[in-house]
């Protein structure tokens, strides 16, 4: 049955929710950052940032179109799920829709990151072809990584270390120590992101065989895991002031701290639905840090 909400949902309505734009924030964070530190390293290329974002946003967009179709074929989003709507599982797309839709942002990404190749060599080649098979990996295939306790993982390394470090690299052809030390809290704040999505969904997903880290080492663990990477985040400043900037300016994300610590007390109390503002909320979390630090990075 289709749920009554998606009576007025037009077509593309119902694309731009299958793409589900406020998770587009953990595409554009690391952009953002591996770009500020190209700027300050004066490496700067605006040609190949502005592809570096775009093929992030396309494997981002795919990969949401991947988790949207493969959850529903695999039984885990069903129509009265807690968490916000999607496209399969309320009927809005079909399946040769959704793979259509698939097949348009991947190769897309493809094709524009040729651009970043003819940059960057087989190093560029090497982490785009990976970074498009994680996407569908992610929840397709015969190991889908988010149903075997790895998108945790996946996370925190593409959005991460590939994501800030390519950026940065197809601008300077080479990688950096600040590169590294800078992709650590973007990681670990748009991985925030998945946690506390498995953390609302840690009972439908036990119940539909979804091992995630919350299912596998309980809801304690996902509490404490969000507050590391939580904790981590602002660590990282201090590292970068003493070996990088010794200027207070590095300590801009400090300002999104507030923010920080209502997330953890939402965490620590809420359930179920109610974790839906937290989920929005943590992704504009990263964001506000991304350009907090970048700022600090440039000033």
């Amino acid at each position: 049955m289709i749920n009554t909400q998606t009576n007025t949902i037009s077509k593309f309505e119902a694309w731009i929710l299958a793409s589900r734009p406020r998770t587009l924030a953990a595409a554009i964070v690391p952009v953002v950052i591996g770009s500020s530190i190209a700027i300050h390293d004066d490496v700067f290329k605006p040609v190949a940032a502005i592809i570096a974002l775009l093929c992030s946003l396309l494997i981002q967009i795919g990969t949401n179109l991947v988790n949207d179709l493969y959850d529903f074929l695999r039984g885990s989003d069903k129509n009265d799920r807690i968490g916000p709507l999607r496209a399969s599982a309320s009927g809005l797309l079909s399946k040769q829709e959704m793979n259509a839709g698939i097949y348009i942002s991947f190769g897309l990404c493809f094709l524009l990151g040729m651009y970043l190749v003819n940059i960057g060599g087989p190093f560029i080649l090497f982490i785009g072809v990976i970074s498009i098979v994680a996407g569908i990996a992610y929840t397709a295939g015969p190991f889908p990584l988010a149903y075997k306790g790895l998108g945790d993982i996946a996370v925190f390394l593409f959005f991460g270390f590939v994501g800030t470090i390519g950026t940065y690299y197809v601008q300077s052809n080479t990688i950096s120590a600040l590169s590294f030390w800078a992709s650590v809290p973007v990681g670990a704040l748009i991985t925030n992101i998945l946690v506390v999505n498995n953390y609302r969904d840690r009972e439908e997903d036990c119940s539909n065989g979804k091992h995630t880290l919350v299912v596998i080492f309980g809801e304690t663990f996902g509490r404490m895991q969000y507050l590391f990477f939580m904790i981590i985040s602002y660590a990282i400043l201090f590292v970068v002031y003493f070996t990088f900037k010794k200027s207070l300016v590095i300590f801009l994300p400090l300002l999104s701290l507030p923010l920080s610590i209502k997330l953890v007390k939402m965490i620590f109390t809420l359930r179920g639905s109610e974790l839906n503002k937290t989920l929005e909320l943590t992704a504009k979390l990263s964001a506000l840090y991304a350009f907090l630090f970048a700022a600090g990075i440039l000033l």
